[in-house]
């Protein structure tokens, strides 16, 4: 069905900066053109398509090109290596699109052996006649033969190329700011900006656009007349509408474009790994990467992030390590509350934690309680990165406009931030019950040093008594009794009751002192463990507060 051909250098002549969707190999078919063009994309490219190949077979050309009414204005774009295959190739295409492109700008190893691709920017005089046979050939005047290509590291060269395909009539020029040795190195902005200065017709600018912001910073560096994205689109078809993230009206227009056009199953999933890939977590692409069929991807996106009308809370619903943690929370606070009872004293705490079967667990409870820091600090790390990930959500153009499209980052940030306070607190109130349970047994054995002084000095209080009396009656009996012989037994008693008593009191002072001093070390113990937790707790406090700074 022949089509009405999009006078395309209207569009240029309007004073705007064109959005266009690169030619993408397996990517950029009809059911993606469709969708970005849903999203304010101006002009899409189809893949790259071998010119021979596509003259040779009616099969190579059913398959490789297809399109609708709908899919306008569109650029064909060919690889070809000579000028009469390249210009049979656009009368072919001619009535059903508004131009055509010659790639001169892929690098890879196959195309260029073939005379494809990068390897015609060193073939000016071979480019110009390619464009020149497609503007003989095609009967439409306005139908547009444009090029696509790389910079050479001698700008002079390229400016040379550019200028050559502008006198055979080219109608635009599309510059890769990039060498054909260069992958993801820096874009040369200045480059493209000395080729736009260097000629007359447009100039579309192609390299390293993620965002409408690039876009918009591309131009201003450069000047060029449109901007044309390849990854960036892939991963945010709404890109161009001022779009982030990936919303998910797109993911849903995604289904169904594709399901309504037959796409294949693995294209039609790739397109989602690529667009889920910076709004999901790492367990979550794991899960859906691993779907063999159309109807698992379907079910899932609508367990995961809900229908398209509808509102989901599955956001809300918790993993089984997050239940885990948030489990292991709950069991922190009853125990700390039990250990608090008032009427259960910290010897009887003692005592309990003397039993058997807790002398079984001690072995293994240093090791237990530093595997669970280590497992609480890394996931308290995993959920700060999920609110950082998270945090710039509803920030693009239009998001006031579109309230529903966000809402599952929106809620995968509340989730993030629901699992930072929990593993955070987990953690504080780990360590608290440490401390806690450290402080029971020092306050349990100084209770029981104090209960052995008392009772030591009740005996010493008891023996000092005890001699007193024995004294006084010494005393009556030397008083009272008759004759030297008298005298002399009570005396020699006298010393010897006198002697043992200071042997005695000698011992009580020695066991004071001893005491004494096992309770000043336990003080000072005590006090260091005092420090100690204060210090945690103050480290606990300016972590949360760094967090709460981070998540506004």
């Amino acid at each position: 069905m022949k089509m009405t051909t999009t006078n395309m250098m209207d569009m240029f002549e309007e004073g705007k900066v064109l959005k266009i969707c690169a030619p993408m190999v397996r990517y950029s078919k009809l059911a993606f053109r469709s969708l970005v063009r849903k999203f304010d994309c101006d002009i899409c490219f189809t893949p790259m398509i071998v010119a021979p190949d596509f003259m040779r077979s009616v099969k190579a050309r059913d398959s490789e090109f297809t399109t609708n009414e709908a899919d306008r204005p569109l650029i064909v774009q060919f690889a070809a290596s000579d000028a009469q295959t390249l210009a049979d190739a656009a009368c072919v295409v001619a009535p059903f699109s508004d131009g055509v492109d010659l790639n001169c700008g892929c690098p890879q190893r196959w195309a260029m052996s073939d005379g494809y691709g990068a390897c015609l920017i060193n073939k000016p005089e071979l480019v110009k006649d390619m464009v020149r046979h497609v503007r003989n050939q095609v009967g439409n005047p306005n139908y547009t033969a444009s090029i696509k290509i790389r910079i050479h590291k001698d700008l002079r060269r390229t400016v040379d190329l550019c200028q050559k395909a502008e006198a055979a009539g080219v109608s635009w020029i599309t510059v890769h700011g990039r060498t054909a040795e260069e992958r993801h190195q820096p874009v040369h902005f200045d480059a493209i900006k000395t080729i736009k200065d260097s000629l007359s017709v447009p100039v579309v600018a192609n390299g390293d656009i993620k965002t409408l912001r690039d876009v918009e910073t591309t131009h201003q560096l450069t000047g060029v007349d449109g901007v044309m994205a390849a990854r960036g689109l892939l991963s945010n078809p709404a890109m161009f509408a001022g779009y982030n993230e990936t919303p998910l009206e797109c993911v849903w227009d995604w289904v169904d474009l594709a399901t309504n056009q037959g796409t294949p199953f693995t294209c039609f999933h790739q397109h989602l790994i690529y667009m889920l890939e910076r709004v999901s977590s790492q367990p979550e692409r794991k899960v859906f990467n691993s779907l063999q069929s159309t109807a698992a991807v379907i079910d899932y996106l609508h367990n995961t992030y809900g229908s398209p009308d509808t509102q989901t809370t599955v956001f809300l619903e918790m993993t089984l390590q997050w239940t885990a943690v948030a489990l292991f929370l709950y069991v922190e606070i009853g125990v700390l509350l039990i250990l608090c009872l008032p009427f259960i004293s910290a010897t009887r705490w003692q005592c309990i934690f003397q039993l058997r079967i807790w002398n079984k667990m001690a072995r293994f409870w240093n090791k237990f309680f530093l595997a669970m820091i280590i497992i609480l600090i890394v996931l308290f790390l995993d959920a700060l990165r999920e609110v950082r990930k998270y945090s710039g959500v509803g920030n693009g153009k239009d998001a006031n406009l579109h309230p529903n499209m966000f809402d599952h980052l929106h809620m995968k940030l509340f989730r993030a931030q629901r699992n930072l306070y929990i593993s955070g607190f987990t953690l504080f109130l780990w360590l608290v019950l440490r401390r806690v349970i450290t402080l029971i047994n020092q306050l349990a054995t100084e209770s029981g040093t104090t209960a052995s002084l008392q009772i030591k000095a009740e005996c010493a209080n008891q023996t000092a008594n005890k001699y007193m009396e024995d004294n006084e009656l010494l005393k009556q009996t030397l008083m009272y009794g008759k004759g030297d012989k008298a005298t002399a037994e009570g005396n020699e008693l006298l010393r010897s009751e006198m002697e043992k008593l200071r042997g005695e009191l000698k011992g009580s002072e020695e066991a004071l002192i001893k005491s004494q001093s096992e309770m000043e070390a336990m003080k000072k113990q005590s006090d260091g463990l005092t420090k100690e937790y204060d210090r945690l707790l103050k480290e606990h406090q300016d972590l949360q507060e760094s967090g709460d700074k981070k998540d506004d």
